[in-house]
């Protein structure tokens, strides 16, 4: 849950009279979430931001499913998505259902000659490689390996890039998203016991101002279509805004871990949620230090989520033949767990360098045409003694 945040030029006064220096009135707008119920910003701006010249037609962007109902184990080898000059085109979604979608990219460009808008979707984007520069409506943000940044929905965006190796793990998410409910108080404040604060989310501290006219295209994804619409004024106008609904990015390695004894939970490493599923940060960390302690993960049953698991950096303890890159899915219903070897590799050892995002869908997840193309079909058989390859 973002705090509140003001940037730029506000009047003293919400809905009142603000002049330009030459007298004419600057433009506000209320951009919020849930209705009037969520959270929400007020924005100021030099147009407005209303002005549609032309509507030039949309393209259907829909996961194509190749498998629905899915009670297979799968591991997808996320680096083999050949990277693509184009950001929405480079965008690849895996896994999907009514909730979210899990999406690959290797963009190898920046968004020069579009800005883009999600209006399904709150966005989730892990970087795994690549830095650059977030540029938004309402500010900017610096982004390097390991940043999650958190899109609301319907923010106006372009990814700046510094050169063209780029791997992101996005998360779409139709419900918003938020940081844990038990790590804030009443007021909203991150409490003494969350693996993070409020110090370790960065907000946007840079404005862009450009007070011009012109032929503007803006791509908007709604109901899984994207439209190209051509804007009359810059859409990067805002003079300045305050409230709580605005872009942010978080780094995976100011995520403190929990730990404890025995084996924590996973709940222990969550970092996002919605009412549909959660993220969770692994991070370097000690191991359990009870003398007889088992670091591996004991196996578990999913009755009722879908487990996503992709692989950022490090030894992955609990698993064999895993590499950066990597997912795995273990779907609800049937248990998941180490690897052989796995539990009995990992007794004695005393920390782990392990670098990994997890995303808990309480609704089955169903696997794409494009997750299939980098997907492992073998890898539900790799718990078999002595048959993993």
């Amino acid at each position: 849950m973002p705090f509140y945040h003001k940037l730029g030029k506000i009047p003293h006064k919400r809905h009142t009279i603000f002049k330009k220096p030459d007298g004419s009135l600057y433009y506000e707008q209320l951009f919020g979430t849930i209705g009037f119920d969520g959270m929400s910003s007020n924005l100021y701006h030099e147009h407005r931001p209303t002005q549609v010249k032309e509507i030039k037609g949309s393209y259907d962007v829909s996961p194509k499913i190749a498998v629905a109902n899915n009670l297979k184990s799968y591991k997808f080898k996320g680096f083999q998505v050949v990277p693509a000059p184009d950001y929405l085109e480079s965008r690849k979604t895996v896994l999907t259902n009514q909730d979210c979608s899990i999406v690959l990219a290797a963009p190898q460009e920046s968004t020069e000659d579009y800005f883009y808008k999600n209006a399904d979707c709150d966005e989730l984007i892990f970087i795994h490689q690549g830095t650059g520069k977030l540029r938004t409506q309402l500010g900017n943000l610096d982004f390097k390996y390991g940043d999650y940044l958190l899109v609301p929905r319907g923010t106006i965006y372009k990814l700046d890039f510094d050169d063209e190796n780029n791997r992101l793990f996005i998360v779409e998410s139709h419900r918003p998203i938020y940081t844990p409910k038990r790590y804030r108080n009443y007021f909203g404040q991150l409490l003494e016991h969350s693996p993070f604060c409020e110090r370790d989310l960065r907000q946007p501290q840079e404005l862009e101002t450009n007070d011009e006219k012109g032929d503007f295209l803006i791509k908007i994804k709604k109901n899984n279509e994207i439209f190209d619409m051509v804007y009359a004024t810059h859409p990067f106008d805002v003079v300045g805004y305050d409230g709580y609904n605005y872009p942010y990015a978080f780094s995976i390695h100011d995520f403190e871990p929990i730990t404890g004894r025995i084996h924590q939970p996973p709940p222990v490493h969550q970092t996002f949620e919605t009412d549909a599923f959660v993220v969770c940060s692994f991070c370097p960390r000690l191991y359990d230090y009870h003398p007889e302690a088992i670091p591996a993960p004991y196996s578990h049953s999913n009755i009722d989520s879908d487990e996503v698991l992709y692989y950022v950096d490090g030894d992955f303890m609990s698993r064999n033949d895993i590499e950066a890159g990597h997912i795995s899915l273990h779907p609800a219903g049937i248990p998941h767990g180490p690897h052989p070897g796995a539990v009995e590799r990992s007794i004695g050892q005393t920390g782990t360098e392990e670098l990994a995002v997890m995303v808990d869908t309480f609704r089955p997840l169903q696997v794409t045409e494009e997750g299939l193309k980098i997907a492992d079909d073998s890898y539900h058989k790799s718990w078999l003694d002595g048959s993993h390859d």
